[in-house]
């Protein structure tokens, strides 16, 4: 379940992924899958090939994109969430939602 954020962003987020874009959005989750995770940041792009080279860029597996939807994802949590925000220059992400110092958390699938 996603919280923190406005329709607005939600629905611009939503757009920029439509377009083809690499879009990033960062929430409030909880999943108990995961504990000691309390934000998630959404990697979109609906060029499903655009996507899978941004993971494979930055070290991730493909293969977790979640493509089954209207809007292909993959999800950042963790230590590689906060690096993946500082390494596209996202700080306001960071900020926002407190995730200085969440390198410690590393979750690997």
């Amino acid at each position: 379940m996603a919280f923190g954020i406005t329709r607005n962003e939600m629905n611009e987020w939503k757009a920029a992924v439509t377009r083809g874009e690499i879009a990033f959005l960062t929430h409030y989750w909880l999943d108990p899958r995961y504990p000691g995770m309390r934000t998630v940041t959404k990697v979109g792009c609906s060029d499903l090939a655009k996507l899978s080279r941004w993971c494979e860029e930055n070290g991730l597996h493909p293969r977790y994109i979640h493509a089954r939807a209207e809007f292909p994802h993959f999800d950042l949590i963790g230590a590689k969430q906060v690096e993946i925000l500082k390494k596209e220059k996202l700080v306001h992400h960071l900020e926002r939602f407190r995730l200085q110092g969440e390198e410690k958390f590393d979750w690997k699938p």
